[in-house]
């Protein structure tokens, strides 16, 4: 397939940060009727051009954005000019790329929380009342990027989305 040629199919990528839940984000995208393929977040900037994505998914993963060596978000991810959502450390490497402020967390925050909707969006409309969700996570937003607002909260993530 050539760079401009039209895609079969509308298709969500998601990157692959080493988190234990890559696979099952790729098949609740599935499950909504929607392709979705995963590669790693080293992938070549080619290999992503040639999926022609309509929107990326940036999983989370077991690293700190401070960690020496760990995964880092790839300009060319952003520069597909398509609609971005980063999930736990996804969106920790996305706040930390845009100008925003991730810092260690004074607790860490494994497990069960629940999470407190404070804007309530299309993206979170069903979960207008709050919901219970898993983290695991040392780090936390402390500040958003610019233009950026936070949309949730949970007890020790000030942003949570």
């Amino acid at each position: 397939m050539t760079q401009h040629s039209k895609p079969r199919h509308e298709t969500i990528v998601v990157v692959d940060y080493g988190s234990q839940y890559a696979q099952l984000i790729v098949r609740r995208v599935r499950e909504c009727q929607v392709y979705c393929e995963m590669i790693p977040w080293d992938a070549p900037a080619e290999e992503l051009a040639a999926l022609q994505p309509r929107g990326i998914i940036l999983s989370g993963g077991p690293n700190s954005v401070y960690d020496q060596g760990a995964p880092q978000l790839p300009a060319h991810l952003l520069a597909q000019g398509v609609p971005v959502l980063g999930i736990c450390y996804g969106m920790q490497l996305l706040a930390q790329a845009l100008g925003g402020r991730v810092s260690g967390a004074t607790a860490r925050e494994y497990g069960l929380a629940r999470l407190i909707v404070d804007s309530p969006t299309a993206l979170l409309a069903s979960m207008s009342g709050g919901a219970n969700v898993w983290m695991s996570h040392g780090d936390r937003i402390e500040r958003l990027p610019p233009g950026f607002r936070a949309l949730a909260h949970s007890d020790n993530s000030p942003i949570a989305a």
